[in-house]
C-alpha cells in the first residue's frame, strides 16, 4: 500500500477530473466510484479497477494499486457530499450499440432524455433487480458514468447491459425488429391490462414526456393509472412501476402454461 498526502499529486488531480467532468471521463475512459460496497461489488463483476484511494487496511486482487489517504484527502477528491472512506477508478468498458443482435427477447427499458443521474442509477439498480434485459440510453440522457449514477445503481452499474442508440439508429431497428416499442404517456391504456413481454418500453424525462421522434415508433402507448389532479411521477418511479408490471405479467403468463 502506497501512503498518498498531497491534493496536487497528479494522480489526485486526475481523480478529482474524473469525479467533476463528464469529458474528460469519456477521454480518458475511467470514472470514479465511492464506498466499500461498490467495491464489492466491482471486484465481484471483474471490473478493471485501475486505483484505490482508503483510510483503512484492505486487501485486493493482485495489480490494483491502493493508497492510503486520509479522510480530509478523500473528502476534497470525491464530487458528492458526505465521502465514504474509499474512493476508487475504473476503466469504462468499451460502449455497446444496440443492434438485432444485442436485442433478445424479453423485456428492455428505453430511456429519452432522462436527464439526472440519480434517476438514471435508480433505473438501472431496479432494471437489474427485476432481471430487465437491458436498459437503453438515447442520446440526451444523463452519464452513466457520472459518480450520482453509479452510487445510485448501488452495484448495478457493474452487472446490467446497459446500450447506446440514437433516433435515426432506433427508428432502422424499429423497422426489422420483431419486439414492439411500448411509450409510457399519461394517455396511454392502463399499464396493468398489458402484456409487455418482448417489448421496448419507453420512458420520457418527467418534464417532457416522450419526445416525438420516439412517440412515432411506439406501436402501443400505456400509462400508470393516478388520482386525479396528478400530473406525474418521479421518472424512476415510473420506470420501478412499468418494469414490475411486466415481471407480473411473465410470471402469470408463466403460471398459466
Amino acid at each position: 500500500m502506497e501512503l498518498i498526502t498531497s491534493r496536487k499529486n497528479p494522480l489526485c488531480v486526475h481523480v478529482k477530473k474524473l469525479g467533476a467532468n463528464r469529458a474528460y471521463r469519456q477521454e480518458r475512459g475511467e470514472f470514479l466510484c465511492d464506498g466499500a460496497k461498490l467495491l464489492e461489488e466491482a471486484i465481484k463483476s471483474n471490473a478493471d479497477i485501475t486505483a484505490v484511494f482508503t483510510t483503512a487496511d484492505i486487501h485486493l486482487p493482485k495489480g490494483v494499486r491502493i493508497f492510503r489517504a486520509a479522510q480530509e484527502l478523500l473528502d476534497s477528491l470525491s464530487p458528492l457530499k458526505n465521502a465514504q472512506d474509499v474512493l476508487f477508478t475504473c476503466k469504462m468498458p468499451e460502449p455497446s450499440a444496440f443492434t438485432p443482435d444485442s436485442a433478445s427477447a424479453g423485456t428492455h427499458i428505453l430511456l429519452d432524455g432522462i436527464q439526472d443521474p440519480g434517476n438514471l442509477g435508480t433505473i438501472i439498480r431496479t432494471a437489474n433487480a427485476f432481471g430487465i434485459s437491458s436498459v437503453i440510453l438515447l442520446d440526451g440522457c444523463a452519464d452513466l458514468y457520472s459518480p450520482k449514477t453509479i452510487r445510485a445503481s448501488m452495484g448495478a452499474i457493474f452487472r446490467q447491459h446497459v446500450y447506446y442508440t440514437n433516433v435515426s439508429e432506433l427508428k432502422a431497428f424499429s423497422n426489422r425488429s420483431s419486439l414492439e416499442i411500448v411509450g409510457t404517456t399519461l394517455e396511454g391504456a392502463d399499464v396493468s391490462g398489458i402484456s409487455l413481454k418482448n417489448a421496448i418500453i419507453a420512458i420520457g424525462s418527467e418534464g417532457q414526456g416522450l419526445s416525438a421522434p420516439v412517440l412515432s415508433m411506439c406501436r402501443e402507448l400505456v400509462s400508470i393509472p393516478m388520482s386525479q389532479g396528478c400530473e406525474s411521477l418521479n421518472a424512476a418511479v415510473a420506470a420501478s412501476i412499468i418494469m414490475w408490471e411486466a415481471v407480473r405479467h411473465e410470471t402469470a403468463e408463466n403460471l398459466t402454461m
